[in-house]
């Protein structure tokens, strides 16, 4: 490779490094700093910090698709394994890490005056891994290692999404990604019960009632300002922090998409952080108190796992802007303000102790099968499973989710 290449590969790396941790907030000129270069000599391979964007992601739309290339010859060429669904797995989280920045930016919105391309790369779907992994569990089924009754193309979109949060959220500074990936697919093949459950026992339960009430009460507003112009800009911030991310979006955003001045808008609810604050305290509370019902609760372990299963849809349902809000700080390292949410060290914490008590029951009483419950790691892997991705909850809506986190999370969609 000749030098120009090298050191535009270097911008490249340099700016996907700082772009992961701290978002499009990073400027040329920092970029440029760290790879020890004045920002001339940065102009001469990129014209602009959008064009970094663009080709890195770019350099993430030809890998997965290679990925997915990859898989579908894997099937031609040979016998189903379940080794078939793993290393596919294996294969996107990899992916998943090396592209993290570029994979941050298919999730949100480009800015109001991004170009084209970066627009159209952005909102570009994940069509060939989502369908490289839905050939690969046809094959399964076909050979009867898939359950009869699993949606299929539910559980492919559902997988794809999940070994692709490897790079980002919860995982994205894990460097054991085989690791990640070995234990998704071990949960969602095999379930975390040691017995399957069944709808019917599960609907029952104490913990579910309990969540039940919760959601209830979120209808019973705490605003008393409701119509007032702070739930206004309350009600925008929510909305423009949720679709651009809260690192790019400005006063100046929030202003504009409520019809006010920007004066107007701080005079009303001071700094962006303290609108940021006001905004999750709301969705923080009701969240946890969906928690503290069905951890609180007379039930199993795996029925408080099924409980906390129904709380996360319901808040992706009603809450997704604050849900998505609240996925920005996970990835920030570290974060410019506190946690405006749940304290996550204290979920991580909670449900730990959740899976060690059961699977420390004794060999017969035994509730939850993972190898190591208690471990961190098995914890931060459970807890993404148990919240579902928006568009499956719109999509099959909340009671066929619950039933699709039932088989996925509880039960395994393989065959015991």
């Amino acid at each position: 490779m000749s030098t120009d290449g090298r050191r535009k590969d270097e911008i490249l790396e340099t700016a996907a490094r700082l772009f992961a941790s701290s978002g499009l907030r990073t400027s040329l000129q920092e970029i440029a700093d760290a790879c020890g270069i004045k920002p001339q000599s940065l102009y001469h391979h990129f014209g602009s910090k959008e064009a970094i964007v663009v080709e890195l992601v770019q350099r993430y739309h030809v890998e997965i698709d290679r990925v997915a290339e990859t898989a579908r010859a894997g099937l031609k060429g040979s016998r189903f394994t379940p080794d078939n669904i793993v290393e596919l797995g294996k294969a996107i989280a990899q992916c998943a890490a090396r592209n993290s920045a570029a994979l941050q930016f298919t999730f949100y919105e480009p800015s109001a005056g991004a170009g084209l391309e970066l627009v159209r790369l952005t909102s570009r779907g994940a069509t060939a891994i989502e369908f490289a992994v839905l050939e690969t569990l046809r094959a399964g089924r076909s050979i009867g290692f898939i359950r009869p009754g699993i949606d299929l193309v539910t559980l492919a979109d559902r997988m794809c999404q999940t070994f692709l949060h490897v790079g980002l959220y919860l995982f994205h500074r894990y460097t054991a990604v085989d690791r990640v990936a070995d234990l998704f697919c071990e949960i969602l093949l095999y379930g975390v019960a040691a017995a399957s459950p069944e709808n019917g026992e599960l609907d029952k339960s104490d913990a579910l009632v309990a969540v039940d009430r919760v959601i209830r009460l979120w209808n019973e507003t705490d605003e008393a300002d409701e119509d007032s112009k702070v739930a206004l800009i309350r009600q925008v911030a929510r909305s423009e922090f949720g679709r651009r991310g809260y690192e790019v979006t400005t006063i100046r955003d929030i202003a504009a998409a409520a019809g006010m001045s920007i004066g107007t808008v701080y005079r009303a609810v001071g700094s962006k952080e303290e609108l940021l604050a006001s905004i999750m305290s709301s969705f923080s509370k009701k969240t946890v108190a969906g928690w503290e019902a069905a951890l609180g609760s007379d039930s199993t372990v795996v029925q408080k796992l099924d409980a906390l299963a129904w709380l996360h849809i319901n808040v992706v349902d009603r809450f997704n802007d604050e849900f998505k809000i609240q996925l920005t700080w996970l990835r920030q390292s570290p974060p410019e303000v506190s946690n405006p949410g749940m304290s996550f060290p204290a979920v991580l914490r909670q449900l730990r102790t959740l899976l060690g008590a059961g699977a420390g029951a004794g060999a017969e009483q035994e509730e939850i099968r993972l190898a190591n419950p208690a471990a961190e790691l098995t914890a931060r892997c459970v807890l993404e499973l148990t919240w579902m991705p928006e568009n499956i909850v719109r999509r099959i809506g909340k009671r066929a989710a619950l039933i699709h986190a039932r088989d996925t999370v509880l039960r395994g969609v393989a065959v015991r």
